[in-house]
């Protein structure tokens, strides 16, 4: 006589689990490049956990090693060697997104290296795939804290420009010492700029724009490129981005600030 058959349901599988130790990435992005052996202070960002596509996987596990690097704090990066010896000028770009104006930036000007900072591995991976996708050799992806990167990786009067777009306005005014652009930054982002370099940044909350111009304009080292001393028209070079058209659309201002390094 036979059995008869079970009919009860499955066990569902065990999840599978990475050994301790094992990163997420094999040869792509640390979690936490300068671990702890750097001080613990109050950040700008905040790193956001969300899924990663096949297609980022892919592209950070192929192209890390070839464009990307941890900001480790523990070098001093040789620009010239890292944009492979061409002597591009580089502009560091603190926060992008998922890359796209990145990508379209450093394809409409292949005479300027781009080194592009952030935290968020999908968008990390996204813009290796876009940069491999459209042959660019002047496009750099970092990993990490950018304070670490202009404090500890850049030598001084290294940069060409900076580039800070739609920072996290942190709205909440008890939050408002995690913003960006306050004068200890631009204190230390004159160090790491060339004379006459720029430092770009852009924002669609109105509050935010005012610090940021109240701070710049107070700021000895900076001078505004406006002979007015107020707000720049949006720039050719910086493309308009679909989460900056929306805004546009619901009658959101977007204000850009362009100060030249004196």
């Amino acid at each position: 006589m036979s059995e008869s058959p079970d009919t009860r349901p499955a066990a569902p599988a065990a999840p599978l689990h990475r050994p301790k130790g094992e990163p997420r990435f094999p040869g792509g992005p640390a979690p936490d490049p300068a671990g702890s052996h750097h001080e613990r202070r109050i950040r700008s960002f905040q790193p956001r956990r969300s899924r990663v596509t096949a297609g980022q996987v892919d592209a950070l596990e192929r192209l890390w090693a070839q464009w990307g690097l941890d900001i480790d704090g523990l070098r001093v990066l040789d620009l010239d060697k890292l944009f492979g010896g061409g002597g591009l000028p580089v502009v560091l770009e603190i926060g992008f997104g998922m890359g796209e104006a990145t990508a379209q930036m450093a394809t409409d000007d292949p005479a300027t290296g781009i080194l592009a900072v952030d935290v968020h591995t999908p968008g990390q991976g996204n813009l290796l795939a876009l940069a491999e996708r459209a042959g660019l050799t002047n496009l750099r992806v970092a990993n990490g804290d950018a304070i670490i990167l202009l404090r500890e990786m850049l030598p001084p009067a290294s940069l060409a420009g900076l580039r800070v777009y739609f920072p996290d306005p942190w709205p909440k005014k008890r939050h408002h010492k995690r913003r960006l652009i306050q004068p200890e930054f631009l204190d230390l982002a004159a160090t790491r700029l060339m004379p006459g370099a720029v430092l770009h940044c852009a924002t669609d909350w109105e509050p935010y724009a005012e610090q940021i111009l109240e701070v710049l304009t107070a700021h000895p080292e900076f001078e505004n490129t406006r002979p007015d001393g107020n707000y720049a028209p949006r720039p050719a070079f910086r493309p308009l981005t679909r989460f900056e058209g929306q805004g546009l659309d619901k009658g959101h201002a977007v204000h850009d600030l362009l100060f030249r390094r004196r």
